[in-house]
């Protein structure tokens, strides 16, 4: 039984994501809250977490957190555990236990691809979060054990299994003046006309991907 990169995805639905926003005037942060991992039941990757290897993944997390580290996140899931720093769209604040899953906070930040993410859930786009860590499976039964949570990441919900849509940023730099939507989303709170723009052209891939 060797380690494992472990991705569980979870719809917008599924993890009962609830957009939050907090503070005061035109400075205004943006959060994601609902279920990030599941345990005790079967998921579609065929692998099953208990419950205690949750929790201990969560304990972990906020351990990081307490110590004052930064637990990034991005959008869509790269081939291995790396955090890339040109894709990080979020940092996760906190998690937490209710009942067999585990829970958790992000906040939205400022990059180029949080930016992305911020356009998206304002015009009504839904997104869900998939787990990335590291565990042993047991070939036979699915159970993992010894589990690591290395970070949590946005991604769009296919509509049916294994029909994943490009990821956002090939999309955008496919779109005619895509590279401009990426240079516009680092000015995003600085200009309204180029949040129309911005905004315009996120929706415009929205619709290329089906989401």
């Amino acid at each position: 039984m060797s380690t494992t990169l472990l991705r569980e995805q979870l719809s917008f639905d599924q993890a009962g994501l609830v957009i939050e926003s907090e503070g005061t005037g035109e400075r205004k942060d943006l959060y994601l809250k609902g279920i990030f991992i599941q345990a005790a039941v079967e998921n579609q990757n065929k692998r099953t977490y208990p419950v205690e290897e949750i929790s201990k993944a969560v304990d972990a997390i906020n351990e990081q957190i307490a110590k004052g580290h930064s637990v990034l996140g991005e959008v869509d899931h790269p081939s291995d555990l790396k955090i890339n720093l040109d894709r990080v769209s979020h940092v996760i604040t906190k998690m937490w236990m209710d009942g067999p899953n585990g829970f958790g906070k992000m906040k939205i930040i400022p990059t180029p691809m949080g930016n992305i993410v911020k356009t998206m859930l304002d015009s009504g786009v839904k997104l869900g979060v998939s787990s990335r860590g590291s565990g042993e499976v047991d070939d036979s039964t699915g159970k993992v054990r010894n589990f690591e949570i290395v970070t949590v990441d946005i991604v769009a919900q296919p509509s049916a299994p294994n029909a994943y849509p490009k990821p956002v940023f090939e999309g955008l730099m496919n779109m005619r003046h895509g590279h401009r939507v990426i240079e516009a989303s680092s000015d995003v709170s600085a200009d309204p006309r180029v949040q129309k723009y911005l905004r315009e052209s996120v929706l415009r891939l929205s619709k290329d991907l089906k989401l």
